[in-house]
């Protein structure tokens, strides 16, 4: 089988003997002259390109459209034309096109430049019909209504109504709110529909509604608002605001089956959740994806007590600035103005000077972040969990294994569901997906790793099943209890239960000389002693780069492996198949210097020193020797034993520090090895912690101190990782 990458390039070459042969016949001058046809055929996805030649004064010029991104009339940069070549460039987009016209003026072929890579592209006189992923069909086969809901405080939620246009049948409604500006355009359709083509061609109102105070609803904003039990009178919360969208859609928009689905991804995942408790009678179904879960154990902005610097700044510095009124424009983008995050956030210094140097009081949830640094009323008033009680509808919970941002929320939501609700449907489905990949129209790897198929189309297809099943009463529903990909292996599996009752614990015990054994230590004294300097942080990932990336958690880790301060633990090669499913657990037992530590804990597959087949990459990284990180984790130490009181290590003591890092499902395979690496820093990611027992929040530059740092590995203080390893039948 010829890889992806020679086969493009033998095409490539057959192609520029193909355009050689073309240019010894010329055509007419005036042939150009017209409208011109044809499809970029983008992978994730296929754009029509319609091309308008004109000429004026003996000189050409050509403007061009994109029906599908509902853009007509764009002035090209430059347009040339010789006889036989054709040139184009327009340079806000990146994108060029050198082509060659056949004698008859008939077709232009050629290859089309895009900041992603090259196009084969050939332009013809024949039009294409709107294909179903662009404006153009949306727009001959649906309804836009934009309405303003009233809630029953009075105040009223923008919201806007996509129904199609055929009216000799009932629809049910798929509902998504969401605070990110449902609709920046009056005139436009919104893109979000291009996630939910599948949906829109099998049959469905689709609703989406900015949320109290955010862009067009009236309001005001409230992050994670707390859900209120027994409400009375004119109390509010996500879960009445929901409950009265849903009654005014099914009394006032046409054609509907009186069944409502909810979903969304991230904070809109969130919404769903929060219209399960006490939810209107024609919620039939909910699919939280990606939900926010507990934004100080493991969603977002903490894990475990440690705060995630980079995706907080980065988030409110947009989102979290105020908003006078209802608007569909989003707030002028922060200027950060560096392309390194390592340097950005090293210079901002201790955390406290965020506020100083670019935020003050300006942003609320920044305030309540540095207001709240222990596990207190105020978060705990933010977990849904305890709330997912007496639920009718169907759920299903949706997550990404590589999901940087929300990991927890999906595997605690399905959790906690299952626990407090006897019969319940509740499914989940856990895919190898970043933040929302599943939603996009290819989800082929992440970064380095590939997953050999496309894990969208198989998702999106389990996804309609079930709305159609639960909201249109059609088909006969296929799905398990828990449908889980196996990365390491990239293959489906389906379990009864989740974790998976098949799934055995097994100790992975660090050792002396970087040694990890699945055999308890039987030294006396033994332990790895190394120096921690917050002022030189380990970094999060190898790259120097702006945006926190996507794939980070799939990189490379030999990067870190390479510090002093990482300390490394590995097996000897593998003689057999190891398959991990579940949740996973730290024991370490380390002393430090300070009177606080972070701890972060990476799980690692090691791929053989030889790797001739494996799929290529942009970055072309060797793939032989390849660390790939499958899960990651951080404690803030002093909330070892409670996240509501944090408790300081005693210098020089023996102290045991555990906690649980989120669940995985990943196969080493025969002739891999499986690496531990622990280290007390992951920065930008995670804030530098100053190794001192104090309110990080309020930390002055000289509060950061270097400490010394001991894991112990031996038969009193066996330090080691809980797995859960599953038996094949």
């Amino acid at each position: 089988m010829i890889e992806p990458n020679k086969k493009y390039t033998q095409m490539k070459k057959l192609f520029i003997v193909f355009i050689t042969l073309l240019m010894i016949v010329t055509a007419d001058a005036q042939g150009i002259l017209g409208n011109w046809y044809g499809i970029r055929e983008y992978p994730e996805r296929p754009l029509r390109f319609v091309l308008h030649v004109d000429q004026k004064d003996g000189v050409f010029f050509a403007t061009y459209d994109s029906p599908e991104n509902d853009l007509y009339g764009i002035e090209l940069d430059s347009f040339s034309y010789d006889g036989s070549t054709m040139y184009l460039k327009y340079e806000a987009a990146e994108v060029s096109f050198k082509g060659i016209v056949d004698a008859a003026a008939q077709t232009i072929t050629g290859i089309y430049y895009h900041p992603g890579g090259e196009l084969f592209l050939t332009l013809d006189r024949n039009p294409i019909p709107p294909l179903k992923n662009g404006f153009a069909y949306l727009k001959e086969n649906f309804t836009k209504d934009e309405v303003m809901i009233t809630m029953r405080d009075g105040v009223r939620l923008f919201t806007s109504i996509y129904a199609p246009k055929d009216k000799s049948r009932t629809y049910p409604i798929l509902l998504w709110r969401t605070p990110y500006n449902s609709e920046p355009s009056k005139e436009r359709f919104s893109g979000r529909l291009f996630e939910m083509t599948h949906f829109l061609e099998d049959g469905y109102i689709i609703v989406y509604q900015d949320v109290r105070g955010r862009f067009m609803s009236e309001g005001t904003f409230v992050d994670i608002r707390p859900f209120i039990p027994d409400k009375s009178g004119q109390q509010i919360d996500e879960n009445s605001d929901t409950y009265d969208t849903i009654d005014w859609l099914i009394k006032n928009v046409d054609n509907n089956n009186g069944n409502v689905g909810i979903l969304g991804i991230s904070y809109p995942g969130f919404y769903s959740t929060m219209a399960l408790p006490d939810a209107h009678p024609a919620l039939k179904a909910a699919s939280p994806q990606a939900p926010v879960g507990n934004w100080f154990i493991g969603d977002d902005w903490h894990h475990n007590g440690a705060f995630f610097l980079m995706d907080a700044f980065s988030f409110y510095s947009a989102i979290g600035r105020p908003r006078p009124e209802p608007t569909r424009e989003w707030p002028s983008p922060f200027q950060f103005g560096s392309e390194d995050n390592y340097d950005f956030y090293m210079d901002i210094g201790p955390v406290k000077n965020v506020q100083k140097k670019y935020f003050g009081d300006s942003i609320q949830f920044w305030s309540d972040l540095m207001n709240h640094p222990n596990y207190d009323d105020f978060w705990k008033a933010r977990d849904p969990m305890p709330h997912l009680k007496s639920i009718e509808p169907a759920v299903l919970v949706v997550g990404g294994w590589f999901d940087a941002e929300d990991l927890y929320g999906p595997l605690k939501t399905y959790a906690a569901i299952e626990a407090q609700n006897t019969g319940n449907d509740n499914y989940l489905i856990m895919g190898p997906w970043s933040h929302g990949q599943w939603s996009s129209l290819e989800a082929m790897r992440l970064g380095n790793i590939h997953f050999d198929s496309n894990t969208a189309d198989f998702y999106k297809k389990l996804e309609l099943d079930f709305f159609n099943y639960y909201l249109k009463n059609e088909g006969d529903l296929d799905i398990p209890e828990a449908t889980i990909f196996i990365t390491g292996s990239n293959e489906w599996r389906e379990f009864d239960q989740w974790p998976p009752e098949q799934a055995e614990e097994q100790k992975l015990f660090l050792g002396d000389d970087g040694a990890l054994s699945m055999s308890a230590p039987a030294q006396q004294i033994s332990f790895d002693e190394y120096e921690a300097d917050p002022d030189k942080p380990v970094p999060y990932t190898e790259d120097v780069h702006f945006w926190r990336t996507t794939e980070y958690l799939t990189d490379d880790q030999r990067f870190a492996g390479r510090r002093q301060d990482v300390m490394v633990y590995e097996t000897d090669v593998l003689t057999e198949d190891i398959t991990i499913a579940g949740p996973i657990t730290v024991n370490l037992y380390v002393s430090t210097t300070g009177t606080d530590a972070d701890y972060v804990v990476k799980l690692i597959d090691v791929f053989p020193d030889q790797m001739e087949d494996y799929a290529s990459n942009d970055k072309e990284v060797p793939m032989g020797g390849y660390q790939m990180l499958v899960r990651g984790e951080v404690l803030r130490g002093k909330y070892r034993n409670s996240f509501e009181q944090p408790e300081a290590f005693t210098p020089g003591a023996v102290t045991e520090v555990s906690f649980e890092i989120p669940d995985t499902a990943h196969k080493f395979e025969n002739g891999h090895k499986i690496m531990i690496q622990v280290q007390n820093s992951w920065f930008p990611l995670v804030d530098r912690n100053p190794q001192q027992f104090i309110n990080i929040y309020e930390a002055e530059e000289e509060d950061f101190i270097e400490a010394t740092h001991r894991i112990y590995h031996d038969k009193d203080r066996p330090s080691h990782i809980v797995v859960r390893v599953l038996k094949e039948e």
